[in-house]
């Protein structure tokens, strides 16, 4: 559970880190996995659909930028949808009734993680409203050298989604920092000890700078959902498959409509871009933006 200083602390920052909620076996055991997953990966050349390599990687010398959906693919990482913890901290937050959406496993390996461009969550999938949120868990010790998230303090309470357009008017999912829509030099870093967690909201500027030290960096990315958000471009599986998603409580058919800002993520782009590598080519201008 969060005590009341947690929760304000989220209401005016848009982020927090939790100590403790993973115990050292179940951190343990995430590292190994995810160590198989990287061995595993000599044996693939380009992005798949589980990988997504860093551009020097080679058989020699495996480096994954990300692991897809990796609770799809092992139960250590499908375990932790559920973790009491984890759900007992959105609950906190949002009330019973909880949903999960999708996973992803960032990995920034020591001396080359890349960075990750500023961008709001909340400009890949608007809801009816925001109580949304990704859950991060601190698979290794963070601090600031070896590029733990930036999020921009109190930007979940801005008035509106920034643009994660390009020039050609498509959506690339990336700020672009030049325009300075936020000051970019307010980021506050979210560090702590492997077994933490972090939380930031689903409308919060955030990024992250490469890990520079010689320490990995893998952070385990969950999105949830209170269970009357919905999807404004909806749910093509259906509704008995939305319903699957729920970790806690019970699912409803009356979405809960708030005055929150929304940009659609259209038109796609015709290449599929990351916030890596976006259209808008913004990499390596992260620095810059955070300096000013």
């Amino acid at each position: 559970m969060l005590t009341e200083a947690q929760k304000q602390q989220y209401d005016r920052v848009g982020a927090i880190v939790v100590p403790d909620v993973l115990s050292p076996a179940e951190v343990a055991e995430l590292r190994a996995v995810t160590d198989g997953f990287v061995e595993r990966a000599r044996q693939v050349t380009r992005h798949d659909a589980i990988y997504d390599l860093e551009d020097s990687h080679t058989p020699e010398q495996p480096r994954v930028r990300r692991i897809k959906a990796p609770h799809l693919h092992h139960e250590a990482y499908g375990r932790l949808v559920r973790h009491p913890g984890i759900v007992g901290v959105l609950q906190a937050l949002w009330g019973p009734d909880i949903r999960f959406d999708t996973a992803k496993l960032n990995l920034k390996s020591a001396g080359f993680g890349a960075a990750v461009e500023w961008h709001q969550d909340w400009a890949f999938y608007p809801h009816t409203n925001d109580d949304l949120a990704a859950v991060g868990v601190m698979m290794d010790d963070m601090a600031l050298e070896n590029g733990p998230l930036l999020i921009i303090p109190g930007s979940h309470k801005d008035p509106v989604v920034y643009d994660h357009h390009g020039e050609d008017g498509c959506f690339c999912g990336a700020m672009d920092p030049g325009k300075k829509e936020v000051d970019y030099a307010r980021a506050v870093p979210l560090t702590g000890k492997a077994g933490s967690i972090t939380i930031h909201h689903v409308r919060a500027v955030h990024g992250s700078a490469p890990n520079t030290s010689d320490r990995d960096r893998r952070l385990l990315l969950f999105q949830f959902r209170a269970a009357d958000a919905w999807p404004l471009l909806g749910f093509p599986e259906g509704i008995e498959a939305y319903d699957r998603l729920m970790v806690a409580g019970q699912p409803t058919l009356s979405p809960r409509l708030a005055p929150v800002p929304v940009r659609l993520p259209l038109p796609p782009a015709s290449k599929q871009g990351s916030i890596y590598e976006n259209q808008k080519g913004l990499k390596n201008r992260f620095f810059a933006a955070a300096a000013e």
